[in-house]
């Protein structure tokens, strides 16, 4: 019998009610997304070099993104919960697709031509994952045994795997995150957590020969020493922390950065755009933008602890956390502490599936915070 048993919803008194006409919407995520789009927009502009071509696609991408959003919190979570497998599989599928009819660019296979548009489906497997892996364990007693971790992790090492044939280590990360913290945030249990520590330091070696090209092994040497190729591989690096360093305080103002303004910083449009950031609005900027973010991973670690199912809390919490690890890693690679992944700052980046694949995981989470209110009835 699950935990869920004897429960009965009720609704709050002025609160919303499924089947109503009013929206459901969570009202401060909405402003605080909105904020930080309306921010994004407004430093890709500087960053794509004054491109108005690139800031009219991603804020169509945006205005896409915010329409998906709206529809997928119209949807009850049991819906999300229930349906989860099947989005799953689709996402399997399309990445199994990417590996014989994708497009490539710059040496990686990621994306599927449909026309109009071009798809990267390893960025909907950031949602879909933890939507399937929240599913699975959502319907089980809580802390998982063994046989519920263990299959869990094959729901999440599959997509990982094929992400990785790509290649595209950054993605793969953050997929393989995303699944293993609805596993921490079921209770996965101190053994299990040192056990996986332990299995993936050991793996280390193995990954070094035998998984990374040589183009990833050389990120890593890069971190150690940018220094000893400052025009080949360092370059990145030590143009990016010349831009941070740079900007001191309050920054050289809008348009104003030497660094990106005459193309000396790579990528400065999507994965180094943070870099741009605290050039032209300094270490004040970058703070601001950081506030943003914490109310927002904050309230939606909120939604998740008020959440009314298992599935709810689970997919919640993980989706906030993994939102919390693409700031870490992208602001952490551009400063010069963790190798270069290509892992582009949510919301801020140029960048089409990923902005749609983090609205879609927004709407999931507002789907969750306007869920009916439920008292138990203990007997």
């Amino acid at each position: 019998m699950y935990r869920d048993d004897f429960v009965r919803r009720i609704h709050s008194p002025g609160g919303d009610r499924r089947g109503s006409r009013s929206m459901h919407l969570d009202i401060p995520l909405l402003v605080i997304l909105a904020v930080i789009c309306l921010t994004g927009l407004f430093v890709l502009y500087s960053a794509s070099g004054q491109s108005l071509y690139l800031v009219k696609r991603q804020a169509v991408f945006m205005l896409f993104g915010f329409i998906a959003m709206i529809t997928v919190a119209q949807f009850p979570v049991r819906f999300w919960e229930r349906w989860a497998i099947v989005f799953y599989i689709g996402g399997l599928l399309a990445l199994v697709a990417v590996m014989f009819y994708g497009v490539g660019a710059k040496g990686a296979q990621r994306w599927l031509d449909l026309g109009v548009t071009r798809v990267q489906p390893s960025e909907l497997m950031k949602v879909a994952v933890p939507m399937m892996v929240s599913s699975f364990l959502g319907k089980r007693y809580i802390p998982p045994s063994f046989q519920h971790i263990f299959i869990s992790l094959v729901l999440i090492l599959l997509p990982v795997l094929l992400i990785v044939d790509q290649p595209d280590l950054g993605t793969a990360i953050l997929v393989f995150t995303s699944g293993f913290f609805v596993l921490f945030l079921a209770g996965l249990g101190k053994r299990y957590l040192l056990s996986t520590f332990l299995l993936v330091m050991a793996a280390i070696p193995t990954l070094w020969v035998f998984v990374m090209r040589d183009y990833q092994k050389q990120r890593v040497l890069t971190l150690l020493s940018p220094e000893d190729d400052k025009l080949g591989a360092g370059w990145n690096i030590i143009q990016s922390t010349t831009a941070i360093g740079s900007g001191g305080l309050a920054g050289k103002g809008w348009m104003q950065g030497t660094q990106s303004q005459l193309n000396f910083l790579p990528e400065s449009h999507t994965d180094f755009i943070i870099a741009v950031l605290a050039e032209e609005f300094g270490l004040i900027g970058v703070l601001a933008l950081c506030i943003a973010y914490f109310l927002f991973v904050g309230r939606c670690m909120l939604i998740a602890l008020n959440s009314q199912s298992q599935f709810g809390r689970l997919i919640a919490g993980s989706l906030s956390l993994t939102f919390f690890i693409y700031i870490f890693v992208n602001m952490s690679m551009v400063s010069g502490i963790l190798p270069v992944v290509g892992v582009p700052l949510p919301l801020i980046s140029y960048g089409g599936t990923s902005v749609v694949a983090l609205f879609l995981g927004f709407g999931i989470l507002m789907a969750i915070s306007t869920e009916p209110k439920r008292i138990r009835m203990d007997l």
